[in-house]
């Protein structure tokens, strides 16, 4: 008989991922995935440096190449992104990956052994906490507030449970939308070196801000090397591209390294030196301010429609950018048979949030995503999921 190795044990399939099968279907109203807008890809300008990549440099780019990744990225990474947000950074500094959830796959390896304690901030991300699991890690949730983790919970749990990582989405957190202020980054910067703790700063969302101030990334203030920050080019280029980057502590990243050689040897060439060239002849400045507008309209019309149709009593997260909306309705609610009912009967979809609680609570919650639908299907699709959490309220 089969048997499955124990990392295995209780990991099941992403809920997301079995909702990607509602959004084939186009009677769906899908508000359930994280996908960036199909209209925000830059598909002339990616096929036009495509051409000239391997017009110029095929025979190279279509060869096995360095596991740290393609020299002239991890150059232009260090230039157009880490050091113009206060970061002081080296080529030893950085690692290309293929995608940003390898940087934390290859980090789980390297840094955690089974039983490990990694405090997570509470809701988290769904990917994370799976891969956790098959890490054997236990997860500790920090309680949230509206302006993201509570800084004295986190201090209080770093002192009573000593973990070995602390794992945060500090800008348009996946799944609230929240942000973290600079007071409470800093702070989180000095906690980790009070209480020897490394902080995974996951920061994919950070250029799609579409009011109010840039925060400065944890990384800036990290003075420890405590920190090890991953970008990723999947929501500000695209993510069929997979590529994303890992920022750390250079004997962190040489580990890292090692790990990634017998994972998949390296991230494809070719997309590396596609985003490479994005970055170095400046296009990614227009490529944002060219795509923020059509996502403001999404987030705008999804929040008057929900400030219109929610039942009273529901609180959500009003976000500054990002993919997501945060819903808590009433104590007592429960958002996974509203799940069925609304894709059963009013064809509208969306994440019920206990999936992303470490500790099995947050039925209550709903996350919605609005950069998948067009506006007119937003204002539909709202109205209906608001007459059914109205009519289930009574």
């Amino acid at each position: 008989m089969l048997t499955f190795a124990k990392r295995m044990d209780g990991v099941t399939g992403s809920a997301i991922r079995e909702l990607f099968k509602l959004m084939t279907n186009a009677d769906i109203i899908s508000f359930g995935g994280g996908n960036p807008s199909k209209d925000s890809f830059p598909v002339d300008t990616v096929r036009r440096i495509a051409d000239e990549c391997l017009k110029d440099n095929g025979v190279a780019l279509l060869q096995y190449g360095p596991t740290e990744g393609y020299l002239p990225l991890r150059e232009a990474y260090l230039k157009h992104i880490v050091r113009p947000r206060g970061i002081q950074a080296e080529l030893e500094n950085a690692l290309i990956t293929t995608g940003s959830m390898q940087a934390l796959d290859l980090t789980l390896k390297v840094l955690l052994d089974p039983g490990d304690r990694v405090l997570v901030e509470s809701p988290t991300f769904l990917g994370a906490l799976q891969a956790f699991a098959i890490a054997q890690a236990k997860c500790v949730p920090v309680p949230m507030d509206d302006e993201g983790v509570v800084i004295e919970e986190l201090e209080r749990l770093m002192k009573e449970h000593k973990p070995k990582l602390f794992y945060c989405i500090p800008t348009f957190q996946n799944p609230t939308g929240r942000t973290l202020g600079a007071l409470r980054r800093k702070r989180i910067a000095e906690l980790a070196r009070e209480h020897n703790v490394i902080v995974l700063e996951d920061d994919p969302y950070c250029d799609l801000r579409y009011r109010g101030e840039t925060q400065p990334p944890i990384k800036s203030f990290d003075t420890s090397d405590q920190v090890l920050l991953f970008n990723s080019f999947s929501k500000s280029i695209s993510p069929g591209l997979r590529v994303g980057c890992a920022l750390g502590a250079p004997e962190i990243i040489r580990k890292m390294t090692v790990c990634k050689q017998c994972t998949d040897t390296h991230t494809t060439l070719l997309t590396q030196a596609i985003v490479a060239e994005f970055l170095n002849r400046g296009l990614l400045p227009g490529h944002l301010a060219s795509i923020i507008p059509g996502y403001t309209a999404q987030l705008d019309t999804m929040l008057e429609g929900m400030d219109k149709y929610f039942p009273e009593g529901a609180h959500y997260v009003r976000p500054e950018g990002g993919l997501f909306i945060w819903c808590e309705l009433k104590p007592g609610a429960d958002a996974l048979p509203l799940f069925k009912r609304a894709t059963a009967e009013h064809k509208v979809a969306f994440i019920p949030g206990e999936h992303f609680f470490v500790d099995g609570s947050g039925k209550n919650t709903l996350r919605l995503n609005f950069s998948s639908e067009p506006v007119e299907r937003i204002k539909i699709g709202i109205q209906k999921l608001g007459e059914l959490l109205c009519s289930a309220q009574g």
